[in-house]
């Protein structure tokens, strides 16, 4: 009697362990996922800012500066963007990528800062466009990186309370880090893209 107990309690805690640990492959898998979003957004971002400074740039070439600042703060994105798409759960990557992110919408700010100044830029239809994508592309992105950090949330949890932290440790499941805003005031500031 006292055998089949044990066998018993040893099959409990067998079971519990199995499915604590898909748990955390589920909620693993949830976060990576919501970073695919963030993914497909940041990727459409970077692909219409070079037309941005493209319009911009017939308008406003004695700014030089800031549009390359813009260019070179692109660039930066995209690296880092690179870096963390091929592990979100690496947390370096996913604070390189929230720093460059900060960046470029800072460089942002400052070439529609400087593009107010030119009426003949501000009444451009394709720059108008442009502008109108930005922002629903800007407002896409708030929404999967909202939805990436709950999902890292619940993963941490998992990962961080008992019991299923026996498992998370036993099987290397690290706390993931999340989308944070950078520190700079200045790149916390949003980037005004209307006209």
């Amino acid at each position: 009697m006292g055998l089949i107990v044990f066998l018993a309690l040893i099959l409990a805690v067998l079971l519990w362990g199995g499915a604590a640990y898909n748990r955390l492959v589920s909620q693993r898998n949830e976060f990576k996922n919501a970073f695919a979003q963030i993914d497909v957004q940041l990727k459409r971002r970077y692909d219409l800012i070079p037309n941005l400074v493209e319009t911009a740039k017939k308008y406003i070439a004695h700014e030089r500066e800031t549009l390359e600042a813009v260019v070179q703060a692109r660039n930066s994105a995209v690296s880092a963007h690179a870096a963390a798409a091929t592990d979100p759960s690496n947390p370096d990557a996913m604070r390189q990528l929230a720093a460059a992110e900060g960046g470029l919408s800072g460089a942002l700010g400052r070439l529609f800062a400087v593009a107010e100044a030119y009426p003949d830029l501000k009444a451009n239809q394709t720059m108008m466009q442009l502008t109108e994508e930005l922002t629903s592309t800007e407002n896409r992105i708030a929404f999967a990186r909202q939805a990436f950090n709950d999902a890292v949330m619940t993963y941490n949890n998992a990962v961080q309370q008992f019991p299923s932290n026996f498992i998370a440790s036993a099987f290397s499941f690290q706390p993931a880090e999340l989308l944070k805003a950078t520190e700079s005031d200045e790149e916390r500031k949003a980037v005004k893209v209307q006209f």
